[in-house]
């Protein structure tokens, strides 16, 4: 299994090293939280569902509402509870219809790096740029490297970068990645 620093929680990460849904969902959270409550996501709601990992078809099946519910107990899986509830259902419906409930298969045997951009940008709640960041992440810290990984993920592929969740391996680089997004965040306000 791999040794990650996503989270900063070192069961949250165990449970993004070896559950491939759980990684899936950690990378939807992340948006317009910190990274680190965005990857921490899954082992909060595998804590309050009472398993240790998140099967696609059971969040797909789990009552929505009630869901929504467990998103949102105190403290809250991601500050919009309610809406990041449907859109993890939804991405976990897609799992169990499509890849059979298995989201290693989406990465597993995939023969190039463009081919598995387009599966992870058809994922709910995937858009281009989510799927670069997720590609990055997967080549950088998980081994996965289908030929032309680099180049499918953009500059988030570039080795030696410090601009993504995918270049977090320690507080150290966490920090680096914050600085770079507040100076992109910046420069893009002119």
């Amino acid at each position: 299994m791999t040794d990650i620093y996503l989270s900063g929680d070192p069961a949250a990460d165990e449970l993004l090293a070896r559950d491939p849904f759980a990684l899936l969902v950690g990378m939807l959270l992340d948006q317009q939280v910190p990274m680190e409550w965005a990857f921490a996501g899954p082992a909060t709601i595998a804590g309050r569902l009472g398993v240790d990992s998140l099967d696609p078809a059971a969040i797909a099946d789990h009552d929505a509402e009630k869901f929504a519910e467990l998103m949102s107990q105190k403290p809250a899986v991601h500050r919009f509870p309610g809406s990041m509830a449907g859109r993890v259902q939804a991405l976990a419906a897609h799992v169990a219809t499509s890849w059979e409930g298995d989201a290693g298969t989406i990465w597993r045997d995939v023969d190039t790096g463009a081919e598995l951009l387009a599966r992870l940008k058809a994922l709910p709640g995937y858009g281009d740029q989510k799927a670069r960041i997720l590609l990055a992440l997967l080549g950088k810290q998980f081994g996965v490297r289908p030929t032309g990984w680099r180049e499918a993920a953009g500059p988030y592929g570039e080795d030696g970068s410090t601009r993504s969740i995918a270049d977090v391996v320690d507080a150290d680089s966490l920090t680096q990645v914050r600085a770079f997004k507040r100076e992109a965040k910046r420069r893009a306000k002119g």
